[in-house]
């Protein structure tokens, strides 16, 4: 009698899990509650980076539910999520920190990533400390709040609401030069000009460059051109958040300003068969020996040939082997580094 009520007894197990099933499925439908969906069919499910698009999709699914309660948790993420008009959010240990402790701009929030243990900790809790000192409201929130806010960028497990940064105006940057420096004191100064540079990481990466190696100043084009947003302190190293960078509408009659002035104004090429009527030297050659702009040009174009004529002379850096067509050329970021140092280093060589 048991082995006939067996298979009784497993087809009604089939239909009550069944029916609960239904019941779950309609009644998460009439309370609102939120379900998986399925990704988009053009989400890759690999990729570079520290997370794929895989995971930063399903963290945004997740992150809804986020608290004991599904109406809390989605309150808690319109509170995390809601920022004040006009802001922008720093990502990263470095340039929150910097922000946070020069206070150029307007800070309003510092989110915490929640975690009890692990390597970041005692920064966070420095970070927090320090806006706690400057009236600055400190959040502590979970992980996925803080992919959100930054939207996937690699936050290290803090993020800071505050004011955008705009460049400096020009004539700020017209300063008076120090009373009794006589000749050696006017012949290191060094200015680095920039040219419609349009890549942000480019960008931070110039001035972390430039701030590095003792640029004087920054002017940048202001049409064109990146603007000073949180992936350019975040590639910077929030070098963007204690250096000034300023900007200018005309390029060209700023440079031959300066050149009236006595400074010497030199451009910078990749391959020096492109350039007419200015000399283009070695950057190994050349020598230092007046107050310097060096003008770095934009990602694909270069420098425009009405820039080029400003220039007294260009450089260019000599390469170490023949090159194959297509890879002939560096990155800004970096030839702009390595121009600078072998500038820079001439100030060491004399001991000035």
């Amino acid at each position: 009698m048991e082995r006939a009520l067996l298979p009784l007894l497993c087809r009604r197990t089939v239909r009550f899990c069944r029916a609960g099933l239904r019941f779950r499925c309609s009644r998460g439908a009439e309370e609102g509650a939120p379900r998986d969906r399925d990704p988009p069919a053009s989400l890759p499910r690999s990729g570079q980076g520290s997370r794929t698009g895989w995971e930063l999709w399903r963290a945004q699914q997740d992150f809804p539910r986020a608290g004991k309660g599904r109406g809390k948790g989605l309150e808690r993420t319109a509170a995390f999520l809601e920022r004040t008009k006009g802001s922008e959010i720093l990502f990263g240990v470095a340039p929150c920190w910097l922000a946070l402790a020069r206070a150029r701009r307007a800070l309003f929030r510092l989110f915490l990533k929640e975690r009890r243990g692990g390597p970041g900790r005692p920064v966070r809790a420095e970070l927090g400390l320090q806006a706690a000192a400057r009236g600055v409201p400190v959040l502590h929130v979970p992980g996925r709040a803080l992919d959100a806010l930054c939207r996937g960028r690699p936050h290290q497990g803090v993020c800071l609401e505050a004011a955008p940064l705009p460049f400096r105006s020009l004539r700020d940057a017209e300063e008076p030069q120090p009373q009794g420096d006589g000749e050696s004191g006017s012949r290191q100064r060094l200015w680095l000009v920039l040219e419609h540079i349009q890549d942000p990481m480019n960008l931070g990466a110039l001035l972390r460059s430039a701030y590095f190696l003792g640029v004087e100043r920054v002017v940048a084009t202001h049409s064109n051109s990146c603007p000073l947003t949180p992936i350019v302190s975040k590639a910077s190293a929030g070098a963007m958040e204690v250096f000034d960078v300023y900007s200018t509408d005309d390029l060209q009659g700023f440079l031959k300003a300066k050149s009236a002035e006595g400074w010497e104004v030199v451009g910078t090429v990749s391959r020096p068969e492109d350039v007419e009527d200015v000399p283009v030297i070695s950057c190994s050659e050349f020598q230092w020996d007046k107050p310097l702009i060096v003008v770095i040009g934009s990602e694909g174009a270069g420098l425009s040939l009405e820039t080029q004529l400003q220039c007294q002379r260009m450089l260019a850096i000599p390469p170490g082997r023949a090159l194959h067509p297509g890879i002939d050329s560096l990155n800004v970021s970096v030839a702009a580094g390595i121009l600078l140092h072998s500038i820079c280093s001439q100030k060491r060589r004399h001991g000035d």
